[in-house]
């Protein structure tokens, strides 16, 4: 196998898998380093910037039904 360079092999879904498991903390480190060095900087920050937005939308989604559940509406 030969060593590869930074963003050499990565796609985006990649990058969206390993932000993805980031996200959740759970991952092996040695799988965490052979896919930073397959990944593209500019997809890790969208894709970031992406799951970082929908994780607030879907706690602002939550939070707005459970208080219009608390409140009877």
């Amino acid at each position: 196998m030969s060593p590869q360079t930074p963003g050499s092999d990565g796609s985006f879904w990649q990058t969206v898998r390993l932000v993805a498991w980031s996200f959740f903390g759970v991952r092996r480190r040695a799988d965490q380093e052979q896919d930073l060095r397959r990944v593209k900087p500019q997809h890790v920050i969208v894709a970031g910037l992406v799951g970082a937005a929908l994780f607030v939308g879907l706690l602002l989604l939550l939070v707005n039904w459970v208080v219009d559940g608390a409140t009877g509406h």
